[in-house]
């Protein structure tokens, strides 16, 4: 079955700097560091710096986010993704729409369900089936939505329940920063179409952790799966969707082949199947450009995420594909 794409989108670009090399852990030179890489990611012409939402030895989204717009001036600055089960989704609005008006409205909101075992495990918060946790976080986003626009949001469901709360402040971007949701499985992927502005094409992460088993869900058929589920549930939406991946592996070299056999068995692909994946890049520059323009004509992925160990050896792709 043929694979119905949304509008194609310019190309963009952004860092994920959750663990950069040798990781932030609290001193004034990491402070320093954080500060230097989003000034170098905005130099180097990626669209976005985000981080992720974890409870193990990273920065705090918040500050983090606040830091880096300060220390730019038209960097979008994101979240891949905040997770819903460690905040109450009045208490997170409030924060996006501070984060907005500090950054000058460059927020891009990113919010998932919450996935990794250690984060549960670790912190005493109780880890409900993928279900449950879909469940709340689209009750969530619903009131986040409502808090964002004008008047009070009444608000009464199986996990929150909000009484007549007017959200202050507004974020300064109307009617909000841009929302992105993201997932492996067709029940998240579902609620992304139907409530998103941008739509992260991940592997499933019901497992807990991304080890081997996660490999048959980042192969070219399974990404085209979910898009046939992407296109289903958006309806009349869909062609205003912008589609985004996380590169999970992104390697300038001059033997990708050779490079993909290494790699490739870590991942539980086979090394054809690794080249294919949306969820990783390996070749020289020119290979990669190729590629990357191969799959938004094939699956419309126009928003691209590399690590922040390729925030420079992946610039050259940035510079000749941003905008295009």
């Amino acid at each position: 079955m043929s694979v119905t794409l949304p509008r194609q989108k310019p190309f963009r670009f952004s860092i994920q700097a959750s663990d950069p090399p040798g990781g932030f852990t609290g001193t004034a030179d990491d402070g320093d560091r954080w500060r230097a890489l989003a000034r170098q990611v905005e130099a180097l012409g990626y669209d976005s710096l985000t981080i992720a939402d974890h409870l193990d030895e990273q920065f705090a989204v918040t500050p983090a986010l606040v830091s880096a717009a300060e220390a730019t001036t038209t960097l979008k600055i994101g979240t891949l993704v905040w997770c819903n089960d460690y905040r109450h989704p009045v208490l997170l609005a409030k924060e996006a729409a501070t984060i907005d008006i500090l950054s000058g409205g460059r927020l891009e909101f990113g919010l998932g369900a919450g996935w990794m075992t250690t984060d549960y495990e670790q912190s005493g918060i109780t880890l409900d089936r993928p279900g449950v946790r879909i469940d709340r976080l689209a009750e969530s986003l619903q009131i986040i939505k409502g808090l964002f626009a004008d008047g009070p949001v009444t608000f009464n469901g199986d996990h929150y329940n909000v009484t007549a709360h007017e959200g202050t402040p507004k974020p300064l971007q109307k009617p909000g920063p841009p929302i992105l949701l993201g997932g492996g499985g067709k029940r998240m992927l579902t609620l992304a179409a139907q409530q998103a502005d941008i739509i992260g094409i991940n592997v499933s992460l019901a497992a807990g952790v991304i080890d081997a088993t996660a490999g048959p869900n980042a192969t070219g058929e399974a990404t085209e799966e979910k898009l046939r589920w992407i296109a289903e549930a958006a309806g009349d939406r869909y062609d205003d969707l912008e589609l985004q991946t996380r590169v999970h592996l992104a390697v300038v070299t001059d033997d990708r082949e050779a490079f993909a056999e290494m790699v490739a068995p870590a991942l539980g692909l086979t090394g054809a199947q690794a080249l294919e994946s949306p969820h990783a890049l390996a070749g020289t520059v020119d290979q990669l450009c190729e590629t990357i323009i191969e799959r938004r004509e094939r699956w419309g992925l126009s928003y691209v995420t590399v690590g922040a160990d390729a925030v420079e050896s992946f610039a050259p792709i940035v510079a000749r594909l941003s905008g295009t």
